[in-house]
């Protein structure tokens, strides 16, 4: 039994490039995006890989990467699904902020917390442990139980919730969770035990 499971995150989106707090607001992706979309889908391709359902956020910029990424694989009809809980986190009153002004605004220390600290939400937003406590239930109830049966899972999604999902996959401490980095479009594969941890990491990298 295969049980196989690679998350993927979004390619770079419009307000990647221009530094701003995205959240669960929605833009589109960049050129670069798309490419890295496209990439994804070639080194999964190169190393044979093919899947049996996917998993992707509410979010445009995580469907559209996972489109690609399958028309790279000419793997278009596979078996999918949708959730809010694979979202970004929330920035709150950040989102749409440009990260430079909203140093200006409430000073480098204040946003480095919010961005940096594991508990502590920007105002009405979430922190990392927030959006953890909708990202974990989710992969215990939804994504597991598809790859202990066997069903080879493609997850994408965001920076934060694919941090969340490694929190508990690569068992990192809170501490260890923040210096984790995600890179967009960079494909983290696991292959599982039967006891659920973890037997194999690999990441593709072009």
């Amino acid at each position: 039994m295969d049980r196989l499971l690679v998350l993927v995150r979004h390619g770079q989106s419009e307000w990647n490039l221009k530094n701003l707090f995205t959240g669960w607001r929605d833009p589109g992706l960049t050129e670069k995006g798309v490419e890295e979309a496209r990439t994804a889908g070639r080194l999964l391709k190169a190393e044979g890989l093919s899947f049996d359902v996917t998993y992707t956020s509410d979010l445009s910029r995580a469907q559209k990467t996972l489109e690609l990424a399958l028309e790279e694989m000419q793997h278009a009809s596979v078996p999918g699904h949708r959730d809010q809980a694979l979202n970004e986190r929330d920035y709150g009153d950040l989102s749409g902020l440009n990260k430079d002004d909203a140093r200006a605004k409430w000073g480098e220390e204040q946003v480095h917390i919010w961005r940096r600290s594991y508990d502590t939400p920007p105002p009405g937003g979430e922190s990392l442990k927030d959006t953890g406590a909708r990202v974990w239930p989710y992969y215990m109830t939804q994504i597991l139980p598809d790859v202990m049966r066997g069903n080879r899972v493609l997850v994408a999604a965001h920076g934060n919730s694919l941090r969340a999902l490694a929190m508990v996959l690569d068992r990192l401490t809170p501490e260890e969770v923040l210096k984790l980095e995600i890179g967009t479009g960079v494909p983290l594969v696991y292959r599982l035990d039967a006891d659920t941890t973890v037997a194999e990491k690999r990441i593709l990298e072009d």
